[in-house]
């Protein structure tokens, strides 16, 4: 892991921003199936120790809902490999959470597709990476994984669980998102993410797969502009320029950025992570997300509650005036962000700059003009 360099600013919590939390990615197993080539934390069958177990699993559900209402991804690897995981998400519904789960589909059977929904399950996210089987089966790593996706997705629909599909871009598919998200229409989901890759974990051995920053800005543009044009809620994740090309495209449109014209995406920003957003580890380990590897705090030694509150990591990305380089000079900052992920595996440096950006902020192309 690189060293982490921590914030030098003199007031780092200086302009602290709303923290309210939103959103709670629980790895609840790191044991998966599948062998995907960019997954975050090349999963595998396991087996992995030191996983949280049903009690402990519980005593985080009753510290979250202390904190706030979130909605709670049940994610993994693979969720369904966990044999408690119902009981964990009826435990959740009952403790007034939102429960979701994000299984990749091959292991969704007629008899556990009833039970997500008794548990209380309101949507999970299955990963399409390719437009047909050769390409999703490429990336997933395993034959049959295509085929196993789409009968998980009839199996739940037919249980009464919306779906959402998620995509992964990189240069292997970036020509196939049209199609998927055809696709996705077409098997009649409810929501589109897509997901731009963070070469971290098994990620990093196909850095070279990462879409350029021009690639990038193309594709969240088209993206931009599929808004009216399908039935899909859609959301760009780990894409945090997104919000900076939704308020200039907006503003060439004559448009302002509203609840009413833009629905969520008016009353969100790029990067969560920390502020409205965490990711905890199949042991404990709460980070910012899944793919900024910082340690934060462990559920197992300190309560949630002190750490989504407490965190020194957290609350330095809690104030975008720390962020340097150009993220720091940008106007959109409290809008994008920039990807502390992709800055921090770039340079060690969390708050350094997003290295996949092409915009230049206004005062920088105003002192270069001087």
């Amino acid at each position: 892991m690189k060293p982490i360099e921590t914030n030098k600013t003199s007031h780092p919590h200086k302009g602290k921003v709303n923290s309210t939390l939103r959103l709670v990615a629980w790895e609840t197993t790191r044991n998966c199936n599948l062998s995907c080539i960019h997954c975050r934390a090349a999963a595998t069958q396991g087996p992995y120790s030191g996983e949280l177990d049903t009690e402990s699993s519980f005593r985080l559900l009753d510290q979250i809902a202390q904190v706030g209402q979130p909605i709670i991804i049940l994610t993994g690897g693979e969720p369904l490999l966990r044999q408690d995981i119902f009981e964990i998400s009826a435990y959740g519904t009952k403790k007034g959470l939102k429960m979701v789960m994000a299984p990749n589909g091959t292991m969704i059977t007629e008899s556990n597709a009833k039970q997500m929904a008794d548990a209380g399950i309101k949507r999970i996210s299955i990963s399409i990476d390719g437009a047909e089987k050769e390409s999703h089966d490429g990336f997933r790593g395993v034959k049959g994984a295509f085929e196993g996706a789409l009968r998980g997705i009839q199996l739940a629909k037919e249980a009464g669980i919306e779906f959402q599909v998620n995509t992964t871009i990189t240069k292997t598919n970036l020509d196939q998102i049209p199609k998927i998200q055809d696709l996705a229409i077409e098997l009649g989901a409810v929501a589109h993410h897509i997901f731009l890759l963070v070469p971290t974990g098994r990620g990093k051995y196909i850095v070279d797969q990462e879409i350029t920053s021009d690639e990038y800005e193309s594709t969240l543009n088209w993206f931009y502009d599929q808004r009216g044009k399908t039935p899909l809620q859609l959301k760009a994740t780990c894409a945090p320029h997104y919000y900076r090309i939704l308020r200039q495209r907006a503003k060439q449109e004559g448009q302002t950025v509203s609840y009413k014209t833009h629905g969520l995406d008016a009353v969100t920003r790029g990067c969560l992570g920390g502020t409205g957003f965490c990711f905890i580890s199949h042991t404990g380990t709460v980070q910012p997300c899944g793919f900024l590897d910082l340690n934060c705090g462990d559920v197992t030694k300190k309560s949630f509650e002190d750490i989504w509150n407490h965190s020194e990591v957290f609350l330095s990305l809690r104030n975008y005036d720390n962020l340097k380089g150009k993220c720091g000079k940008c106007e959109f900052k409290r809008v994008c962000g920039g990807c502390r992920a992709r800055a921090y595996e770039a340079t060690g440096d969390y708050l350094a700059e997003e290295p996949l950006c092409s915009y230049q902020p206004v005062s920088t192309l105003k002192s270069e003009l001087k």
